[in-house]
């Protein structure tokens, strides 16, 4: 359990609609930080790829790192990872280190599969940018609209293959 002093670094989840870069990278910040404190069992992160979410910052590393413990799942999806490996060092080595909770798939244009939703889900908390290049969207807490986010996840899923290992082996 945080201490009295993380409190403060684990922000209230938003609610309602958002507007710009800066605001969706707000709530990946405050889903981390939520992540950890409340000890959610699965996060859900879901984007064509990744390259404008702040996923390589020192405190969303950290926030991860005290978000992983046994019992824990992280699941990726996107249509490539080529940005994550490239702009994302700190996460591509906290990925190397957790990869057995983490989970990664790509959706592949020929696949015939819808695109890969712009999104974060958690099992209280869903935030949806349906407009990715303004960063616009809708967050918060109702059941029916999370709910019917996972189960798009889950459609682009299914369609995925395995994709961003944690290391290349080579003979």
């Amino acid at each position: 359990m945080p201490n009295e002093s993380s409190a403060a670094a684990a922000p209230a989840l938003p609610e309602g609609r958002f507007d710009g870069p800066e605001a969706f990278a707000g709530m990946v910040r405050a889903a981390l930080s939520s992540a950890a404190w409340q000890g959610w069992r699965e996060l859900v992160f879901s984007d064509p790829d990744f390259a404008d979410w702040p996923l390589g910052e020192r405190a969303s590393i950290e926030a991860l790192q005290a978000w992983s413990a046994t019992g824990r799942r992280f699941v990726l999806l996107a249509q490539r990872f080529d940005a994550v490996e490239r702009s994302h060092a700190r996460f591509v080595a906290w990925r190397r280190m957790w990869d057995h909770i983490i989970e990664c798939r790509a959706v592949r244009a020929e696949a015939g599969g819808a695109a890969v939703p712009s999104a974060i889900w958690t099992p209280g908390w869903f935030a949806h940018r349906t407009d990715p290049e303004r960063s616009r969207g809708l967050c918060g807490f109702d059941p029916r609209a999370r709910r019917e986010l996972r189960e798009t996840i889950d459609e682009s899923w299914r369609v995925g293959v395995a994709a961003f290992p944690a290391s290349t082996l080579g003979l």
